[in-house]
């Protein structure tokens, strides 16, 4: 087989799942970057028309939208497995990310992230009833988040699947807010595990220079 390549920036939260599990999964990989913020270019719009990172590219083989290439990486690939071998653990992990992307990310990441961390890059003053707006439904997606996890080293089960490698880009932009500092703090069981997770090897290679986190 040929060499993946992975379509869109570094600093992406997506595009950073993405690779965390092609790196879990010790496949080696392009990744062809461009700058959203300043458009797409017409070859990512033909690789995913809803403008939207990352694409992924395999053999003549396209695709998009995280969860799918995720799986796809996993599933065509060698290596350690990223999902639960059992049908009620997948249907949590797909659950998990599901959230994350319906009740999380557009809180935490559209509204107190960019808010907080891109405005400023921007010139733009944050807008702070914006922020304050989001906060309440970044406490209760972190707050079910919390109560997933429990005592377990991991998400989903005992070992880490597609659901932790959904949440760490998030979570590691969301830590670099004082919103996201206080709410966190309110989660121990994600702290500890964040603290395990932010160590690993792929977390390492795949941290964008946008920042860092705690």
């Amino acid at each position: 087989m040929g060499k993946p390549i992975l379509h869109g920036p570094a600093y992406s939260t997506y595009v950073r799942t993405a690779r965390l599990a092609l790196e879990e999964k010790g496949v080696g990989y392009d990744l062809d970057q461009f700058d959203f913020m300043e458009g797409f270019p017409d070859e990512q719009l033909a690789r995913h028309p809803f403008g939207r990172v990352p694409a992924f590219t395999h053999d003549g083989f396209g695709l998009y939208e995280t969860v799918a290439i995720c799986r796809y990486i996993d599933e065509a690939f060698d290596g350690p497995p990223l999902q639960p071998n059992d049908a009620k653990g997948r249907a949590r992990m797909t659950q998990i990310c599901s959230l994350l992307d319906s009740y999380a990310y557009g809180p935490a990441i559209g509204k107190i992230v960019i808010e907080r961390l891109v405005s400023p890059m921007l010139d733009r003053a944050p807008d702070e009833a914006v922020i304050a707006a989001a906060v309440p439904a970044a406490e209760k997606a972190y707050g079910v988040l919390e109560e997933f996890i429990g005592g377990r080293a991991f998400l989903v089960g005992d070992a880490l699947s597609l659901a932790d490698l959904h949440l760490a880009p998030n979570y590691a932009y969301f830590l670099m807010t004082p919103e996201g500092e206080t709410i966190t703090q309110s989660t121990p069981n994600l702290r500890r595990w964040w603290g395990g997770i932010k160590e690993r090897d792929s977390m390492i290679k795949t941290k964008p220079e946008f920042g860092s986190a705690g």
